[in-house]
């Protein structure tokens, strides 16, 4: 199992990836972040880390299978 901080790098990369080759994109990171614990439950572990890496990733393949002519 990864590590929260190998998650976050991870988390962090594909972020960038997204803010700088697909801004238009960017406006829904904030929907994303909402599959975070809220403050009723701070606690942000391994798990909620992995499972917002993972919406992230699927974000980003979604859109890319509707936008085939963008990938590269």
């Amino acid at each position: 199992m990864e590590t929260k901080k190998e998650i976050t790098e991870k988390i962090f990369k594909i972020t960038v990836l997204i803010q700088e080759k697909y801004p238009q994109l960017s406006s829904y990171l904030g929907e994303v972040q909402e599959t975070l614990p809220a403050l009723e439950h701070p606690e942000v572990d391994s798990n909620s880390l992995s499972k917002y890496y993972e919406t992230l990733e699927t974000m980003l393949q979604d859109y890319l299978m509707e936008h085939p002519e963008l990938e590269g």
